[in-house]
């Protein structure tokens, strides 16, 4: 049968767009569907508008931090709109950018929603077409708490899309996603409540990352409220009434609901195609990212494995090499290093301490100290952490964490080293750069504990 592609995309994110602009760059027919906007969440609704609204509030923070320093600085207030305008342009130049680079490679683009009709075949938009080999790269869509009054609360998305800054906010979430965002808007000069129903923040990072950063947050002045969840919300007098499951109650001008996101693939028509999915909605592939049809491919946020943008480009590109550059190779997705734009930002690569000593003994290596700007300044929650977990019997690093300033800048390079099974011994022999917190990370000599040893008792009776 000939096919009207070679590879079809259907979604224009991260992996989907470097998967096709790299497979027409091998001689491949490719066809791409976006139905929303080209760059994903990311390029839109993600990394890059929030990482420009993180650095808005570090402009703020500076300019506050000035007079410890000589500087005599008028600060009238945070203009949101002009913000806004930047950042907007900002995302459209982009998004823009990824319709170019996927012309300039004579991909065929599509400003339509494609859905399977069969294995082999979409309707995208009005048209049907064909196509030997599908990817879907769909992405996730963030989701509401089924509670009563879920509808008078914002998703992520909406962040983006605000007129003005609430006064007032509860965000609701303990994941990355709700951090940054209560780290935004408490340092734009909202008045922040952060709801979650651990006892800690940030499930699967390092526990010393999770407390830290609990003191971080509070030392902002955010209110934070552990071991809850809402349970309704209602409007009173043109504001919004979060009921908790502890019976208190908190006032809020907007609420969000960063309470993790779904893969997208309702509506995709993934049953007539017979693509599986697990309980979730993720679509479900095997190593080399092929799903239950043995020509159809899935990558990204989609996948529900390691949602991060890096990652889906990585994965992408390898599959597009591996499908028609006649060099097949994978994308691994061991020892990633990830940052969370908090204020300060965390930096990690590894493993946590947890989960290294269920593998066998560890030495822990820990250091806590007030950076330099801030012994001059003063401003409260700016404490650096840093933490090596190195193997007993191989001295290799196996996780390297970090809060504080610089930190995902300075996990790059750290990142590397564990990637290429560094030991501790080589950070001990590596000369610092003074004066910096990131010296630190090569001056850790004293162990701060071990773990992941049976107690003897336990021994003996083995």
């Amino acid at each position: 049968m000939a096919y009207d592609f070679d590879l079809f995309v259907i979604g224009g994110g991260s992996a989907g767009v470097r998967c096709a602009r790299i497979s027409a760059g091998h001689g491949a027919r490719v066809g791409v569907a976006e139905e929303r906007f080209w760059g994903g969440t990311c390029v839109n609704v993600g990394c890059v508008p929030k990482k420009i609204m993180v650095n808005a509030t570090e402009y703020g923070q500076w300019a506050e931090d000035a007079a410890a320093f000589g500087w005599d600085l008028e600060v009238k207030g945070h203009d949101w709109a002009r913000l806004a305008e930047a950042r907007n342009r900002e995302v459209a130049r982009l998004s823009g950018i990824y319709g170019k680079l996927l012309a300039g490679n004579g991909v065929t683009t599509f400003d339509a929603r494609a859905k399977f009709l069969d294995a082999h075949t979409l309707q995208v938009g009005e048209q049907r077409v064909t196509a030997e080999r599908i990817l879907i790269a769909t992405g996730g869509t963030p989701q509401r708490l089924e509670i009563p009054g879920a509808e008078l609360g914002l998703i992520s998305d909406d962040l983006f899309t605000l007129k003005a800054l609430p006064k007032r906010v509860v965000v609701i979430g303990a994941g990355y996603i709700a951090l940054e965002f209560a780290c935004i808007l408490r340092g734009l000069g909202a008045e922040v409540d952060v709801m979650y129903r651990a006892a800690l923040p940030l499930r699967g990072f390092d526990d010393d990352i999770r407390t830290a950063v609990v003191e971080a947050l509070q030392g902002q002045g955010m209110r934070l409220n552990p071991d809850v969840s809402p349970t309704r919300i209602t409007q009173v007098n043109g504001h919004l009434m979060v009921a908790m499951s502890n019976n208190f109650m908190r006032e809020a001008d907007a609420v969000f609901f960063c309470t993790g996101r779904s893969p997208n693939t309702a509506g995709l028509g993934l049953e007539e195609a017979g693509v599986e999915t697990n309980a979730s909605g993720a679509v479900v592939v095997d190593e080399d990212h092929r799903t239950s049809q043995a020509h159809i491919y899935a990558l990204g946020d989609v996948i529900d494995r390691v949602n991060l943008t890096p990652m889906a480009t990585a994965t992408g590109h390898a599959l597009a090499d591996t499908l028609f550059g006649n060099k097949p190779r994978k994308a691994s997705y061991d020892d990633v290093p990830t940052a969370v734009f908090t204020n300060p930002p965390i930096g990690t690569v590894g493993l946590s301490e947890a989960e290294a000593a269920a593998r066998g003994p560890v030495d822990v290596y820990v250091t806590r100290f007030t950076p330099m700007r801030h012994t001059i300044s003063g401003r409260q929650g700016r404490r650096t952490l840093m933490k090596l977990v190195v193997c007993q019997k191989t001295d290799k690093v196996l996780g390297a964490h970090m809060l504080g300033e610089d930190a995902a800048e300075i996990m790059q390079g750290i990142g590397i080293a564990v990637r290429m099974g560094a030991t501790k011994a080589d950070f001990d022999r590596t000369i610092g750069i003074h004066p910096t917190a990131a010296e630190e990370f090569v001056t850790l000599r004293t162990r701060a504990r071990e773990a992941g040893v049976q107690p003897p008792s336990q021994q003996a009776a083995e």
